[in-house]
């Protein structure tokens, strides 16, 4: 008898859901375990792909205080591309995301797309069936037939499947001409390549430089300081879901960033180059972690001395 369902798409056939082992970024040495979505999505690609996501991150070294959020640092094309040998390009969403699911991880192309976090059950506990709420995924795996979905999210690499696949890609919503299409990226992976140690090491620095280049022109940290000590009365008496909201664009986008850049810096000093006082470099890392924890367990804070690094004698 010929069996007429569509054969499951899978772009890496190495990665399984509950076989993956997360990067040493997404560690319990971590002072930030996840960093934001989009960030932590790319650490685990890049570490399934056997390529090494430490060379990236000299892009966190850009991150500045915004006003109302820290920068949400993302590892841009270019780099990624220079690094990895690894091409992504922002694809138009026209049809349903089925039927692009379909033609490109057919053709051996990666999807990074944003999805409504209600879906995804290693969210389990926070968003899942709970909050409606944006993240980014990269899908894998595509199995039209078992109504199966593999993908990447935050620190590991997961399945969905059944209500939550049909309930992802809004396969029993009635057409909505309201309903706007998320972003989405294709992910070339057919030329990706590790450089050797000292090649992937100087490419990196190179990075470094470019980065630096476009750090802030004024130390963002006593400027958040400022805007926390002012917007401190308004968000206790706001709540905790506000509190939450605000903590994601702030305290955790500055301190993973810092985060991020202390774990680069000693990754570079490795091969005995200078690690450029990366142990000190931990402060806002750490001072953000404290006063996140502080917060949630009900004790006092004081922004204007803590963010700004004042407690320990750091000046920026």
């Amino acid at each position: 008898m010929n069996d007429a369902r569509p054969a499951p798409l899978r772009v890496l056939a190495g990665v399984q859901a509950g076989a993956h082992q997360p990067h040493a970024l997404h560690g319990d040495t971590q002072t930030w375990v996840e960093k934001n979505c989009y960030a932590d999505v790319w650490i685990e690609l890049l570490h399934a792909l056997g390529l090494e996501p430490h060379a990236v991150l000299p892009f966190v070294l850009a991150v500045d205080f915004e006003g109302d959020q820290w920068t949400f640092f993302k590892p841009p094309p270019g780099d990624l591309w220079a690094l990895y040998g690894v091409d992504v390009q922002e694809m138009t969403v026209w049809r349903p995301m089925a039927d692009h699911l379909r033609e490109h991880l057919g053709a051996g192309k990666l999807v990074s797309v944003e999805v409504d976090a209600y879906w995804l059950p290693d969210v389990a506990g926070t968003d899942y069936r709970r909050n409606h709420a944006k993240t980014t995924i990269v899908v894998n795996e595509f199995d039209a037939a078992r109504a199966r979905l593999g993908y990447f999210h935050n620190a590991g690499y997961h399945a969905l499947e059944g209500e939550d696949f049909r309930g992802l890609l809004h396969l029993d919503d009635a057409p909505d001409p309201a309903r706007l299409p998320l972003f989405a990226e294709l992910v070339r992976v057919e030329r990706a390549r590790a450089l050797a140690p000292a090649a992937r090491r100087a490419a990196s620095a190179r990075r470094l430089d470019d980065h630096l280049a476009r750090r802030p022109a004024t130390n963002p940290m006593p400027r958040f300081a400022a805007r926390f000590a002012a917007e401190l009365p308004g968000l206790q008496a706001a709540g905790l879901d506000h509190y939450h909201a605000w903590a994601f664009a702030t305290l955790r986008q500055c301190g993973a960033a810092f985060d991020l850049a202390r774990a680069h810096l000693l990754w570079q000093a490795e091969d005995g180059s200078p690690a450029a006082d990366a142990h000190r470099r931990q402060g806002p890392a750490r001072r953000a972690q404290v006063l996140h924890r502080q917060w949630l367990h009900g004790r006092g804070v004081r922004p204007d001395a803590r963010v700004a690094g004042q407690d320990d004698g750091e000046q920026g």
